[in-house]
């Protein structure tokens, strides 16, 4: 290839190198700023997805990630785009999502006020809810910048990165400079040898094993299974690790792991195996999970493993090859655990009772939910009472199959970041879960999944007021304040943006909705009010 051939404005180098990284749909939204970002896109064999707010775009390049396995990336302007996307990356920060924003900036600020779409510092303002964020000052720096997100979304922690680049460079010709289609297939963390050896010591002599599965083991299911199979252990999972243990599993706790009365559990335990979570305020909700034994902590984030008491091992390893050594260590080994599974039955019947009778009404429609839809189902939720109770009693064919912004917790991420999840799933079943208060913090990107002809139902559970807050002031004896709000016509206003709408009064019309809704040649708003739904079954 000739010096001419590839020389291109840098903006269209940036394109054509994420091509070759394997990027096949960017999302975003064009500015005056970044236009020159668009120059290369359509002839770099790239799909762009106009989102209708960076916010959504943000959180639509957080559904895609989740649901390809692909870093997700998005393209906005100077200033406010940047702003208004920092929102998703701080959820893809809590949530280990492997997001690059790629962004223009402001050639000079420091001499100059005034300047349209000027921030003081826009670099720092990202670094504030993303892994790094960094300023390309030449094309050399940008393809340094991309070669490393992508290298460490393979072998690190994933998380959200930024890079922006000065307006005047975007239109600069630049030459390719990376003179290979893609970065090495990199290997993830193994586990000492010698230290195994200790792990499988400590194992042995355990009569009362738990393991605590999170997100980051979700691709070890057959490990994880062979183990407890191998060991008798018994298990939790963070309700982001639903799915890797089988729910028929009789030693199985399942996600109720912010019962209060889990502590018990954990004190009967004399061994504490915690793969891929953090164990964190948002598993837990209490300050320990209440074990006096060793614990064994798996992870690849050091961060994670320095929390660590004294009498702990801490493994810096990958998931799923901390599980293969172990089990190749146990494999002679009989089950002789002293779990008892009518008492796991027992802690589970209790637990879910719990969670009926503080959400009232919601249960007997999830679980109507649950048993209606397709085993390979991807499901996006919102913060919303029926995602809460969801997230301890839906029972989960496999793991990565329910995404919901724990950590960071924010509103309105369902329908975008299921947008993402169809268009990276075409022809899969994916279903968006959102509260009559979220969906309206991005419902304008109905248009965008209109504009895509995409088959998604959008399950809008509507209770008429933020009735979680509410529960929470009544609970703080606060008289509820600020709780109710008018809501539109869903119904109309979906079929305002051409999408299709129904209300079922029935749970039998709610789950025939749902289903239909696979079917469709557009989205599908199902308005299930809180209240009727249910209320004659």
């Amino acid at each position: 290839m000739t010096e001419k051939a590839t020389q291109r404005p840098l903006g269209a180098q940036i394109s054509h190198m994420l091509k070759a990284r394997g990027v096949d749909v960017i999302f975003g939204i064009p500015g005056v700023h970044n236009v020159e970002m668009y120059r290369g896109i359509e002839e770099a064999g790239i799909t762009h997805i106009l989102a209708r707010h960076e916010q959504g775009a943000g959180f639509m390049a957080d559904g895609y990630a989740r649901a390809s396995g692909m870093p997700g990336v998005a393209y906005v302007i100077t200033g406010p785009g940047l702003t208004n996307i920092m929102t998703p990356m701080g959820q893809a920060y809590s949530d280990s999502v492997p997001l690059l924003v790629i962004s223009s900036c402001l050639d000079e600020t420091a001499s100059r006020r005034g300047q349209l779409h000027q921030l003081k510092d826009q670099r720092a303002a990202a670094d504030t809810v993303c892994d790094w964020s960094e300023e390309a000052r030449s094309s050399e720096a940008v393809y340094g910048l991309i070669e490393r997100a992508f290298s460490e979304f393979l072998t690190e922690r994933p998380r959200p990165k930024h890079i922006q680049v000065p307006i005047e460079k975007l239109g600069a010709m630049a030459p390719q400079g990376w003179d290979y289609p893609g970065i090495p297939a990199y290997a993830r963390p193994v586990p000492l040898w010698d230290k195994m050896d200790v792990v499988a010591s400590t194992f042995k002599q355990a009569q009362y094993p738990l393991f605590v599965f999170g997100g980051g083991a979700s691709t070890a299911i057959r490990a994880a299974r062979q183990i407890l199979e191998m060991t008798g252990a018994a298990s939790f999972s963070t309700s982001a690790g639903r799915g890797i243990v089988s729910e028929d599993d009789p030693l199985y706790f399942g996600s109720y792991l912010a019962r209060p009365d889990t502590a018990q559990v954990f004190e009967k335990a004399d061994l504490v195996v915690q793969i891929g979570t953090d164990m964190s305020e948002v598993d837990l909700w209490r300050d320990h999970a209440g074990n006096s034994c060793e614990t064994i902590c798996v992870n690849i984030d050091p961060e994670v493993l320095a929390r660590g008491r004294g009498m702990d091992q801490r493994v810096f390893s990958d998931s799923m090859e901390f599980l293969k050594a172990l089990g190749a260590r146990l494999k002679d080994q009989e089950p002789k655990t002293l779990w008892d599974p009518e008492y796991v039955s027992e802690c589970k019947s209790r637990w879910r009772a719990e969670v009926d009778a503080e959400r009232p009404g919601v249960l007997k429609v999830s679980e109507a939910l649950n048993a209606t839809l397709p085993e390979d189902v991807m499901i996006y939720s919102d913060m919303t009472q029926f995602a809460y109770v969801s997230n301890e009693t839906w029972r989960s064919a496999r793991p990565g199959h329910w995404h919901h912004p724990l950590g960071y917790g924010t509103l309105g991420y369902a329908l975008p970041a299921a947008i993402g999840g169809a268009i990276a799933r075409k022809g899969a079943p994916t279903l968006a879960i959102m509260g009559d208060s979220g969906f309206q913090y991005t419902m304008q990107e109905l248009g965008t999944a209109v504009e895509h002809g995409l088959s998604l139902p959008i399950f809008l559970w509507d209770n008429g007021k933020l009735k979680e807050i509410e529960d929470s002031m009544i609970r703080s004896q606060i008289a509820p304040n600020a709780v109710v709000a008018r809501n539109p016509d869903f119904v109309a206003l979906a079929k305002a943006y051409g999408a299709h709408a129904t209300a079922p009064e029935t749970l039998e019309e709610m789950t025939q909705a749902v289903n239909d809704a696979f079917e469709a040649d557009k989205p599908t708003l199902i308005h299930v009010r809180a209240g009727v739904i249910g209320a004659s079954d």
